[in-house]
């Protein structure tokens, strides 16, 4: 069966002419917001025209790998990096993407992560269909009217007028618990916990590869259970795991805490949060996990009977990590010379690079360089040798370096004699991250390899740390609030003003309350707004 969608005049195609290169993919991500009938000829010169510009705008990017310097255009850096590291292309469809393999070998070692880390807590994997009925996202009254600036529908199946319009999944809440009220009967099939891998479609106005896109990827946990204590407990186990997921793989030193009643999910009681710095000092929401109470259990007749034969409504979950998170990644780590992956979560972690001059000395570098491969493979790194002779050694370097690979091997003919290579690390840039003379003894490589992939995981957690910490403010009241905003800074004050207030905030300064963070600081406090008593501080800041 073939299905239409039809969309609120929001799609664009884009013309075949005006592809590939990292210029003309950041040129369709820094476009205004989506206007009907929009087209990418629009606005453009003739089709020949663009075809050449395009062309010469090729052309250049392959000979020099050109990155916008992050200080002049953070937002065009961010662009060029994800098309020179080959992380992502444009969709057809303005403002979806195509996740490359190197982009999506960064999403699948977050998914090994984090798939251990729920089956260990009790959660199996599964899966709901992708089109929800529109009824059930008009049952909860909160949810409907969070989401319907965001939904895309279905009005067309098989060449007709469906009965019932279908909502493409922004979110399965609405559909996991008209499930969940077929399985749920009594309290032996408490708790029901699950997660699946899947893709949401959300109609952003304003979009950005990775960290906001017409459709992405995500996992979404769903738990119901027989008490608020319970599920209560779930939701905070899981902003733990994202918590832990953040610092000790990605390097990402995130603020966790929970979110104020105007930035609360949608139908839900609480929404916690974990809330990183990117590099331009904006914040982005990396994580959430919602209390969502009783809401879609009575919305939906959600029930079970007790052990004393009375009928309740189920205490529920939800929680998700998105494919935002590599974002996140490139933005917190990158620099003018392109990705700097953190080791863990990173496709290639060592690069080895054969160098010869001469054919006499092609075979023995490599033989050197295939036996550094086995060693390393050997001891359970991911590794990749790049023996191609159609580029230079320097060519390879910066290729590589780009890629944000964490280390680099370099072996020439005078380290195959010495029986020893040459080892840089991509956080240290130039003459002070390179060594000399490192024995390619397996044990004495192995131990130094893993050794330093080590140092670099900790020297990208402790960086980003330092530079979050010195972008905090601590504010006493609205006027510096406004100054440390204004500075690109985050704010972090008392506060216990009204939800009119927090939305003054926003419209005065473009800031929102990130998070009451739950690490809070004792003693009498006092709300930066109102002057009145506050029982905690809250982080102020511009995000994603």
């Amino acid at each position: 069966m073939v299905v239409s969608l039809r969309l609120p005049s929001l799609t664009s195609l884009f013309s075949p002419s005006a592809r590939r290169s990292p210029a003309s993919f950041r040129q369709f991500y820094l476009r205004p917001p989506f206007s009907a009938g929009f087209t990418a000829q629009s606005k453009a010169s003739s089709p020949a025209e663009t075809d050449d510009r395009v062309a010469s705008q090729k052309n250049r990017v392959n000979q020099d790998r050109v990155i916008t310097p992050r200080s002049q255009d953070f937002n065009a850096w961010y662009l060029d990096v994800i098309a020179n590291a080959e992380l992502a292309d444009y969709g057809p469809v303005r403002g979806t993407m195509v996740i490359r393999p190197y982009g999506y070998a960064i999403w699948e070692a977050i998914q090994d992560y984090l798939n251990v880390k729920f089956k260990e807590t009790g959660h199996s994997n599964m899966y709901f269909p992708q089109f929800i009925p529109y009824s059930f996202i008009e049952k909860e009254a909160s949810h409907v009217e969070g989401f319907s600036p965001e939904l895309a529908l279905v009005t067309v199946g098989g060449g007709k007028e469906l009965e019932e319009k279908l909502v493409v999944r922004p979110t399965s809440e609405t559909i996991v618990n008209h499930m969940f009220t077929q399985w749920i009967h009594s309290y032996r099939d408490l708790p029901l916990m699950i997660n699946q891998w899947a893709n949401v479609t959300r109609w952003e106005m304003r979009t950005k590869p990775f960290v906001r896109t017409l459709e992405f990827l995500w996992q979404e946990g769903h738990t119901a259970h027989a008490t608020p204590e319970e599920a209560e407990k779930e939701a905070m186990q899981m902003i733990d795991i994202y918590t832990k997921f953040a610092y000790e793989q990605a390097a990402i030193p995130v603020i966790v805490g929970r979110k104020s009643k105007v930035e609360t999910f949608a139908g839900a009681d609480k929404t916690y949060t974990i809330e990183a710095m990117m590099g331009d000092r904006k914040a982005l929401q990396a994580g959430t996990s919602h209390d969502l109470g009783q809401n879609f259990s009575r919305a939906f007749g959600t029930q079970f009977t007790d052990e004393n034969g009375e009928r309740q409504h189920v205490w529920q979950t939800s929680w998700a990590i998105s494919t935002r998170f590599v974002g996140g990644i490139i933005m917190t780590h990158g620099d003018d010379n392109g990705l700097m992956l953190p080791p863990k979560l990173a496709p290639i972690q060592v690069i080895i690079v054969p160098i010869w001059k001469k054919a006499d000395e092609k075979t023995g570098v490599l033989t050197a360089a295939l036996s550094v491969k086995g060693v390393l493979q050997t001891a359970g790194l991911k590794v990749k040798l790049d023996d191609s002779d159609q580029r230079t050694p320097g060519w390879k370097f910066n290729f590589w370096e780009m890629k944000g690979v964490p280390l680099r091997i370099e072996i020439g003919p005078r380290d195959v004699s010495s029986g020893s290579v040459v080892i840089s690390r991509r956080d240290v840039p130039g003459k002070e991250g390179k060594v000399f003379g490192i024995s390619m003894e397996p044990s004495i490589l192995e131990a130094y390899v893993k050794d330093k992939l080590d140092e670099i995981q900790s020297s990208l957690l402790g960086r980003a740390t330092s530079f979050r910490d010195s972008n905090i403010v601590d504010v006493g009241s609205y006027s510096e609030l406004k100054e440390a905003i204004s500075l690109g800074k985050w704010a972090r004050g008392p506060w216990s003003a009204s939800d009119a207030d927090e939305l003054r905030v926003k419209e005065e300064t473009g800031a929102t309350i990130r998070c009451f963070p739950f690490d809070q600081p004792l003693g009498i406090k006092t709300c930066l707004m109102t002057g009145k008593p506050a029982e905690e501080v809250a982080i102020f800041a511009k995000s994603y």
